[in-house]
């Protein structure tokens, strides 16, 4: 299904080149075409694909699975936001 989407979006021109997420309150969250994380801490974590950046801020965040561009975030994400 997610393969379908994909396909669909990428047609309209989305552009899944820059870092893609997805938060479950509470948990974490997923983050796709990560390049590389620039800074970690318990409360900031600031990652960058290859057009752009996202900073994740919240609280006891720790890093999971990171393989093939794919991310894990554990902890209470509060926010995510374009970085710098």
């Amino acid at each position: 299904m997610f393969s379908e989407i994909s396909k669909a979006l990428a047609e309209e021109g989305v552009n899944f080149s820059r870092v893609q997420y997805t938060v479950i309150d509470g948990k974490g969250g997923y983050f796709q075409n990560v390049k590389r994380i620039r800074e970690f801490s318990n409360e900031k974590i600031v990652l960058s694909g290859r057009k752009g950046s996202v900073c994740v801020e919240g609280s006891a965040l720790s890093l999971g699975k990171f393989f093939l561009g794919d991310l894990v975030v554990y902890g209470d994400i509060r926010a995510v936001t374009r970085a710098e």
